[in-house]
């Protein structure tokens, strides 16, 4: 293994060789001959680690731990198309729910997909709603109707057992939400079954009405069955990965065959950045996509065969292994799309992790794994030329924008990444600073920060500005020096251009704090005014007027308007919660445990402020005599 850095110490590339000393001195020889990218990351590089693997399978997995700790540039990147929606349960929750969801997942949900559109999910969702009547209401409507003790439309029109009100026990509601989960998973045959059985012993009972509506929910569940495409007439497990790009960027399309029906698809576009071979490319892309979720199949099915392919085999299959379930978890109902799930408590909840067994990675050549192998191609080719299209004009403007912005500021290099701060604050209450990151003209949302102001008591932005960049860029030397362990990464990587949002005054600020730290020749700064859109630079007595309509200043803009929106967003969320603690706090007896009962359960500040002594010392933990502080309090003549 070796690995590729700049001055900074950030990573820039991490490989793996047989022969490092043969493949080290490919990246070193005649400039001229060098591909584009190789020859840009061999300029930007300022050292070379390497690090020794017994062998070529935990070769495999140190790449990957490495990758996926660094996310190093010159490395593939998988980018999705597009957010795709998951049908999501809430097993965490006392009562769980299913909902569409998209982005990050998180622990003790379950996730199912992901889908095509979510209008399909919804469609199947509101058919099992008449099988399996579950709440799909927000956490706070289901606390309103629970607290005015009525149910909502949906328990009327039977898609909801109503929990809120008690109309149904908490067995009988684990019961709906595992024959959900169970169904969903791919286990069909058995509710219809059951179903089955229980209409026919209805109507052998004579009780007719029941035995409709039976009937009822029987035909939603295969209506909402038959919506699964049928691929194999084998109840396998697979997946199968469609490829189309070009030497920079390959389009991926995926589609999940559980129990031989397509039961979720994506597509994403991979960055080929160091112009891999396409062998090499489909290994890196297969560890991107298995490394990081809880589930392999048995069978994965690829357009040509990856290089390294045995190895890569046997690293899935060991991964798969150790995603195996427990012996307890393998006796309850297999779900074999459950992404991601904690403990869900005592509930009898289908088991979402894959089952041990030997991965197999398999090009077919005919036959029905074949067909739906090029209908995975044949989505992956749309959406690359479609990506094209969109992101063609997107790359030449942020180019254009970077070089624009280095020769208008006389900058050594174009500025890769921007940061650019600001202030919120209404007559010094509550100041808050803002730092937004732009890597490659580009937000990068997980690089942003706040700040709370801790030493300015008065209305003094300059003050303000100058804590704020001070606690900044005393955290880079920090980690720099490597004197803090627990924070490291948060704040590493130094900026290329310092914005400040303001105008000479704010730039001065930045400068002097610059100056103080000894990075006043390693960044350079800028103020943005508002007024005029002018930029101010140090050393120059006018100020810098970019072309209306030039890339560079829509680039700025971009960042300074970023910036204000989420300093205005961060000092909103502390003002409202400096309201909400400043009348519940100053009551003996109420901290923040009792604070977050009273504001669940009667919603807002004015929910407590309309309920009466008794209905508050109802509440859970809220003894009376705190209930009677808390209801005089609030009721207390304004001053």
């Amino acid at each position: 293994m070796y690995l590729f850095r700049d001055g900074h110490g950030r990573v820039l590339y991490v490989g793996k060789a047989k022969s490092l000393r043969a493949r080290i001195s490919n990246y070193f020889g005649t400039h001229a001959n060098l591909q584009p990218r190789i020859a840009a990351m061999v300029e930007m590089a300022d050292s070379v680690e390497w690090v020794v693997a017994e062998s070529e399978v935990e070769a495999f997995m140190l790449e990957y731990s490495l990758i996926k700790e660094h996310r190093p540039r010159f490395n593939i990147r998988l980018r999705d198309d597009k957010s795709y929606p998951y049908l999501a349960v809430t097993l965490d929750q006392e009562w769980p729910r299913p909902m569409v969801v998209r982005g990050r997942k998180r622990k003790g949900v379950m996730y199912f997909g992901p889908y095509a559109h979510a209008y399909a999910i919804r469609e199947t969702l509101d058919l099992l709603l008449r099988t399996f009547p579950v709440r799909t209401c927000s956490d706070k409507k289901f606390s309103d109707h629970e607290r005015i003790g009525r149910p909502c439309l949906y328990h009327h029109i039977e898609r909801c057992s109503a929990p809120c009100v008690g109309r149904v026990t908490h067995d009988e509601y684990d019961g709906l939400v595992a024959d959900l989960v169970e169904f969903l998973g791919g286990k069909h045959a058995p509710i219809v079954d059951r179903l089955e059985k229980e209409m026919y012993a209805a109507s052998d009972a004579l009780e007719f009405e029941h035995a409709a509506r039976l009937r009822d929910q029987l035909e939603s569940v295969r209506r909402a069955s038959a919506r699964q495409q049928v691929v194999t007439d084998r109840r396998e497990d697979l997946d199968v990965v469609g490829l189309h790009g070009d030497d920079l960027e390959t389009g991926v399309h995926i589609f999940y065959v559980r129990g031989g029906r397509i039961t979720g698809q994506t597509g994403f576009m991979v960055e080929n950045v160091e112009e891999k071979e396409a062998p090499d490319l489909l290994t890196d892309i297969l560890l991107e996509i298995y490394g990081g979720t809880d589930e392999i199949p048995r069978a994965v099915e690829v357009p040509f065969e990856p290089a390294d392919a045995e190895t890569l085999a046997e690293l899935l299959t060991r991964r798969r292994r150790d995603l195996a379930p427990t012996p307890r978890a393998e006796s309850a109902a297999h779900n074999p799309l459950a992404l991601t799930m904690g403990d869900p408590g005592t509930a009898n909840y289908p088991a979402p992790r894959s089952r041990g067994g030997r991965v197999v990675v398999h090009v077919p050549t005919r036959g029905e794994k074949k067909e739906l192998l090029d209908t995975a191609a044949q989505n992956a080719r749309e959406a690359f030329v479609r990506h094209r299209l969109r992101r063609q004009r997107d790359h030449t403007a942020r180019d254009r924008a970077l070089a624009e912005l280095k020769d208008a500021l006389g900058l050594p290099t174009a500025p890769l990444r921007i940061e650019c701060f600001d202030i919120s604050q209404v007559q010094g209450a509550q100041p808050v600073a803002s730092m937004v990151v732009f890597e490659d003209a580009l937000p990068k949302k997980d690089q942003y920060r706040r700040f709370a102001i801790r030493t300015v008591t008065e209305q003094d932005d300059f003050a303000m500005m100058r804590e704020a960049l001070t606690r900044r860029f005393k955290a880079y030397l920090k980690e720099r020096e490597g004197g803090d362990e627990r924070r490291r990464g948060r704040f590493a990587y130094p900026p290329g251009l310092l914005l400040v949002d303001g105008g000479r005054g704010q730039l001065n600020v930045a400068l002097s704090v610059l100056e103080e730290l000894d990075l006043d020749d390693q960044i350079p700064a800028a103020g943005l005014a508002k007024r005029f859109e002018e930029i101010y630079m140090p050393g120059l007595a006018d100020p810098v007027r970019l072309p209306r309509g030039s890339e560079a200043l829509y680039l700025l803009q971009r960042v300074r308007d970023e910036a204000h929106r989420f300093a205005i967003t961060y000092h909103r969320q502390r003002r409202t919660q400096a309201m909400t603690a400043s009348a519940l706090d100053e009551v003996p007896g109420v901290g923040p445990a009792r604070r977050k009962r009273l504001l669940d359960r009667f919603g807002s500040l004015d929910g407590v402020r309309r309920a009466s002594a008794a209905e508050i010392a109802a509440v859970p933990g809220i003894p009376a005599a705190v209930a009677e502080s808390i209801h005089e309090q609030l009721h207390m003549p304004k001053t």
